[in-house]
């Protein structure tokens, strides 16, 4: 069953939602399928440049842009380190942003176990304290687990931004 609709997401759109879209908007951001793995590799452990091209198996091009792309939106930052010897070169290091897309990466390896699972290897996510398995699940503010059906997704209009005083 599908989530509820307040009434003015409830009539189908006349126009594309587009950046009036928190999805859209961040699909901008993470949509491409290099970006979100770039983002696996960081969270598990990947920080260098060469790390997370590798780990992605794209060109060295695609992952300059994605990065530089990632960095722009402030999802991950860049932090200079220099081995002996060496010129200065940057790590990649998550955000407090980019911390919180891993409910969303592990939601799509949880999906994608469940329905586009490869012959070759299974990965699960598991809690390092007790080895019981992570599963995303929806939940309230209150900590309520919430069906599909219970959702409500509803539009606010933001107030516009104050202009400060010169």
């Amino acid at each position: 069953m599908p989530v509820q609709h307040s009434a003015s997401l409830a009539v189908p759109a006349a126009q594309p939602r587009g950046d009036q879209c928190p999805i859209d908007r961040t699909l901008g951001v993470v949509g491409s399928r290099p970006a979100l793995l770039l983002l696996r590799e960081a969270f598990y452990g990947a920080r260098r440049f060469d790390d997370l091209a590798r780990g992605v198996g794209v060109s060295d091009a695609v992952a300059a842009q994605r990065l530089k792309e990632l960095v722009a939106a402030g999802v991950l930052e860049k932090e200079p380190y220099q081995e002996p010897g060496q010129r200065t070169r940057h790590e990649y290091v998550l955000t407090e942003a980019g911390h919180e897309l891993l409910p969303v990466v592990l939601g799509l390896l949880a999906w994608g176990e469940r329905h586009a699972a490869g012959a070759r290897t299974s990965i699960t996510a598991s809690h390092a304290d007790c080895g019981a398995p992570v599963e995303p699940v929806l939940m309230c503010a209150e900590g309520h687990r919430v069906a599909e059906d219970d959702v409500l997704v509803t539009a606010a209009r933001r107030q516009p931004a104050r202009q400060s005083a010169r």
